[in-house]
């Protein structure tokens, strides 16, 4: 089964595309392979890029634009697949929209609502499949943080261990999955990756850069420690797992509030401490569950200074390393895959979250289902769902 994962994360930088061909046989219940056809990034135009962080931005907004957005996100995101099926010549069976994430209300620790915007009907038109989007929702009705939703793809790819292992999502906000062989795995959001640095990398740059290219800004500064202490007072860091953030907290208004008491910071060491940050409490997280190896993916990865803070904040008995290296997935395609694995296990019948992966009071099938115009045919739903998943890097 051929499914297309379509992934816009918190960064709210582009589309992750990816074509995932999965293979299963219910001789081998517990196996599911998959080959990676295509990944691809596909980066906003400057108007939808400016308008999805107005969105992102706390205070009011016309419900014009929400709707706008929606519309045009849609189109293109059903635009970029088309060309990527041309490229490849392959049509897929179902597509798994994820949409952009504008608002993840949490109230208290329980997530209220959440909100994803990139209207699926667009896509659905477009390629005549089938399209699976607000996968989110089910898992926060019943109880559920509804993110990070990587756990369940982190579990089958890792498999067992011997010793504590973590997989870290470098987005715009960082988030853990911890497998341990003692103890049920455990997925939660440790707070910003990219969302602070990106903010201080658009007005270094004047907006010429959405992101720190290559680290370059970081390390021309100098980590303020009274900064640093300061940002690392936030409540977040403290509340238990499995919890949940996002852009309604760390965003830029919140971080200019930290900056007010340190009037006479420049820019470049603002940037570095938050950077410093990010590494810090990524470690900080780790260590309290006696982690000791991490497999880092996301955009996070390709900023030299962040991974290498990092790699000092773990310690030297902590291995890090990328899912290119450890696991043979690139890391730009982990988060389309997952969307991809979300889609063939909702297809199946089966739940793609746990309650220890998210909080929720049972395991969820995700998604709602937009058909397209080709005939709709689900399978007989299966009864179990595989326990790992297999890369068949075969070109």
């Amino acid at each position: 089964m051929i499914i297309a994962g379509l992934m816009t994360g918190t960064s709210a930088d582009g589309l992750d595309v990816v074509l995932a061909d999965f293979t299963y046989d219910p001789a081998v219940p517990d196996d599911l392979s998959v080959r990676l056809l295509a990944a691809v990034e596909v980066p906003f135009d400057a108007d939808l890029h400016a308008d999805i962080l107005r969105l992102l931005e706390p205070g009011d907004i016309p419900l014009a634009l929400v709707s706008d957005v929606d519309g045009r996100l849609g189109r293109m995101a059903a635009e970029a697949l088309a060309e990527v099926c041309a490229r490849t010549g392959v049509v897929p069976d179902l597509v798994v929209s994820h949409g952009q994430t504008v608002r993840h209300d949490v109230v208290d620790g329980e997530v209220s609502s959440t909100l994803q915007l990139g209207q699926p009907a667009w896509i659905a038109e477009r390629l005549g499949v089938p399209v699976l989007s607000d996968v989110r929702s089910a898992d926060i009705a019943a109880g559920g943080q509804g993110a990070p939703l990587v756990g369940i793809l982190d579990t089958m790819l890792l498999g067992a261990v011997t010793s504590p292992t973590a997989l870290l999502n470098l987005g715009g906000i960082a988030n853990l999955t911890v497998i341990a062989p003692d103890r049920a795995p455990l997925a939660f959001d440790t707070g910003p990756a990219n969302a602070l640095i990106d903010v201080l990398a658009r007005r270094i740059t004047d907006g010429a850069q959405s992101c720190d290219v290559g680290g370059a800004l970081a390390a021309s500064g100098r980590v303020d420690e009274a900064l640093l202490a300061d940002l690392l007072g936030d409540p977040y860091y403290r509340r238990p797992a499995p919890k949940s953030t996002g852009k309604e907290l760390f965003h830029a208004a919140y971080l200019d509030g930290h900056l007010a008491a340190h009037p006479h910071l420049g820019a470049v060491d603002a940037i570095a401490t938050v950077t410093e940050l990010t590494a810090r409490t990524i470690a900080e997280a780790a260590g309290s569950h006696g982690v000791t190896a991490v497999i880092a993916s996301g955009g996070g990865t390709r900023n030299p200074t962040l991974m290498a803070a990092l790699d000092t904040a773990l310690g030297p008995g902590v291995a890090l390393e990328t899912t290119d290296a450890a696991l043979g997935l690139p890391e730009g395609a982990k988060e389309g895959l997952l969307m991809a694995l979300i889609g063939w296990l909702s297809w199946h019948g089966l739940p793609s979250t746990e309650p220890s992966l998210t909080g929720a009071s049972r395991p969820s099938i995700a998604g709602r289902l937009t058909p397209g115009w080709r005939p709709l045919a689900l399978p007989a739903p299966l009864h179990r769902r595989p326990r790992r998943m297999r890369i068949d890097n075969r070109t």
